[in-house]
């Protein structure tokens, strides 16, 4: 039996290294240095506010509420009024010096405008024109009354009184307006009249006979 040839040796040597390489291609998996790669969103760190950002400014100041008391007559000259401000609130004293009178209140809007109630239906509205006037109108005593009223320095402003006088209960009310005239009306046990005139320094006044002092009225 002869011996294998060289050429027959080299050949299977050929075929053996063919097999091993198609193998290969067949069976082999991926490596760690695939180019595809996940992207992962990026966590950006919150923007810092800046100057001009809203969460940056900072929160305007409010403007501060209107204060002084006002006084004048109404559009017609039949009445008095006076409006005292302070705080946000206001107390108003509509009189006409004879039967005709309400206390009202209520508060001041950040607008400027007012809408004041009192007893039996009354009711006065207005608006602040600047710092120096006020407008407005009041219903009351089945009667409609327009106003302009400018600020007022003491003495001028609203005073009020309440006492008891020979056993009858005693309420004035009185509007000093600028250069000294005075409105008022006193009510005994609810009855009204005109009022005596006061000291506007010191609110002293004498009603039936007795010295009452009346004080300034404020919100």
């Amino acid at each position: 039996m002869k011996r294998p040839g060289p050429l027959l040796t080299l050949l299977a040597g050929l075929l053996f290294g063919v097999f091993m390489l198609t193998l290969n291609s067949t069976t082999g998996t991926k490596t760690a240095s695939s180019p595809y790669k996940e992207n992962s969103p990026a966590v950006s760190a919150p923007p810092t506010p800046s100057a001009k950002s809203p969460s940056a400014t900072s929160t305007p100041s409010r403007t501060a509420a209107p204060s002084g008391v006002y006084t004048g007559r109404t559009d017609d000259d039949s009445s008095a009024v006076a409006v005292s401000l302070r705080g946000g609130k206001a107390i108003a004293y509509f009189c006409d010096g004879h039967n005709i009178e309400s206390w009202l209140k209520g508060d001041v809007k950040a607008d400027g405008s007012l809408s004041l109630t009192g007893d039996h239906g009354a009711k006065l509205n207005g608006t602040l024109k600047g710092s120096k006037q006020l407008r407005g109108t009041a219903d009351l005593g089945g009667g409609h009354y327009t106003f302009t009223i400018d600020k007022a320095k003491k003495p001028s402003g609203i005073y009020r009184a309440n006492s008891q006088v020979a056993g009858a209960r005693i309420v004035g009310g009185w509007i000093v307006l600028p250069g000294g005239k005075q409105v008022g009306i006193v009510t005994r046990n609810g009855e009204p009249s005109a009022a005596p005139t006061i000291d506007p320094q010191t609110g002293a006044t004498t009603v039936d006979g007795q010295q009452l002092t009346a004080h300034p009225v404020t919100p």
